[in-house]
């Protein structure tokens, strides 16, 4: 329950950079992102593949190997009374292990690769309830059924003891929400859990993020590359280009007036309800190789914003505060909203 002596933000990640030693040099996967989740609410993270999301969430909870390494930046997460460095814990301590899957659970893009295929659905949730809640095998079973079935998987009892490939994609990615829920955690991260689904399970799935969030109060951080998802989920949204963030701020701020032209790119890109014949518009170009990083702004080769000898020059732009309260990473950005 939240006090008055409860921080706003449950999870604030401060100029965190993740980089990977490669034989063509360093590879800048996450350079100097800064956000907030804020307490009970929804960030969605937003951008193409090869942005970082992803990176930026296993950077979150320290799951980053070789050969990649967090080499700066601090994530601080606000927890049960507690103020965690997460960033600063030691790989063997037990708080990092209390914070991985207890106090930040993750529901994995492909639920076939994230679930044991030789073990089954009691097996794996009943496990981390175990382990992070401290709960007798009895009840972590019982406790693992009444999440199944909160998750609107019936004869919850039953599929208990069902393996992995004898469920539907659907089912399996209500298993994954359901153990990552069944722990208890502050903060829920959600990499892309529906782009592997139809639009029709990818809908229930979406609503039933949101009903679970709204129920138990958690926050939860979004990882997709699809603004018409945002729109439905998120109270907040940050959008991630080459490893930075290059705008951030409310939800329906940022759909009404995006200020930065790689928003604004995504966003026509998407099919209107009035407009069904206009042609989709789609962002020229490709995301460019992390080895392959353009001067200046590092999206002003697709930019038809860009001005020559301004943008493609020099350092990329800070994320600064425009009017209203939007961030955004654009030397342009009050000459084109």
């Amino acid at each position: 329950m939240k006090t008055e002596n409860t921080p706003a933000n449950v999870l604030e990640v401060t100029d965190l950079k993740t980089h990977f030693y490669v034989d063509d040099g360093v590879l800048r996967a996450v350079d100097g992102v800064s956000f907030n989740v804020r307490r009970g609410k929804v960030l969605a993270l937003v951008g193409e593949s090869a942005c970082g999301k992803t990176v930026t969430a296993y950077s979150i909870l320290r799951l980053i190997d070789r050969p990649g390494r967090i080499v700066g930046g601090r994530v601080l997460l606000h927890a049960d009374g507690r103020r965690i460095d997460v960033t600063a814990l030691d790989e063997k301590s037990d708080e990092l292990f209390e914070v991985r899957g207890g106090l930040i659970s993750m529901i994995f893009q492909e639920p076939m690769t994230a679930l044991s295929p030789v073990h089954t659905i009691a097996n794996q949730i009943v496990e981390a309830i175990r382990l992070h809640r401290g709960a007798g095998k009895s009840q972590a079973r019982k406790m693992a059924a009444d999440m199944l079935t909160r998750v609107g998987i019936p004869g919850a009892e039953g599929r208990l003891g069902s393996y992995p490939h004898e469920m539907s994609g659907g089912m399996r990615q209500r298993v994954m929400i359901a153990m990552a829920l069944a722990t208890g955690p502050q903060l829920l991260i959600a990499d892309e859990p529906t782009t592997a689904l139809d639009v029709t399970i990818q809908a229930q799935v979406l609503r039933l993020i949101k009903s679970l969030q709204d129920d138990f109060g958690t926050s939860v951080m979004f990882i997709t590359h699809n603004l018409g998802v945002v729109a439905q989920i998120a109270d907040d949204v940050a959008v991630m280009y080459l490893g930075r963030i290059v705008e951030r701020g409310r939800v329906i701020d940022v759909m009404k007036r995006p200020r930065h032209p790689y928003t604004q790119c995504l966003l026509k890109s998407l099919p209107g309800l009035t407009e069904s014949r206009r042609r989709l518009q789609s962002i020229a170009g490709s995301v460019p190789a992390l080895a392959e990083v353009p001067p200046g702004c590092p999206f002003h080769p697709r930019c038809p914003h860009c001005q020559p000898g301004r943008c493609d020059v020099g350092a990329p732009p800070p994320l600064r505060e425009l009017t209203g309260g939007q961030m955004a990473a654009c030397l342009r950005a009050e000459e084109i909203q």
